[in-house]
């Protein structure tokens, strides 16, 4: 069964990244269908995956994370990052962002 979890950690400050909200969106095309949102505990991550299994489907998705109240005076410059991806075979994908206040990266995780 796929599904999908994610997390955050700030790299800047060596920990995890409590409290941002996170929105995951259908991609087809040029429209945008969002269909879950969550935000991250103490650890970072969300309490449950954000694309549970009953609910996964394979395709594109954005997942976005709303940085701005997290980050401060940074914000100015990442507000809020989107991030891409497909998910082609029902499996576990994990999709974290390693933030600090002026870059990111993201990987598939497992």
């Amino acid at each position: 069964m796929g599904y999908l979890t994610t997390h955050i950690l700030d790299t800047a400050k060596g920990c995890p990244a409590a409290g941002i909200e996170i929105s995951l969106y259908r991609v087809s095309g040029n429209s945008h269908r969002k269909i879950a949102s969550a935000v991250t505990n103490a650890d970072g991550r969300t309490d449950a995956p954000i694309l549970p299994p009953d609910a996964f489907k394979t395709g594109a998705y954005e997942l976005i994370f709303h940085t701005a109240p997290y980050l401060g005076d940074a914000a100015s410059f990442l507000g809020e990052i989107p991030i891409r991806f497909m998910m082609s075979e029902d499996d576990h994908y994990h999709v974290p962002l390693l933030l600090s206040p002026f870059g990111y990266s993201t990987y598939r995780g497992s």
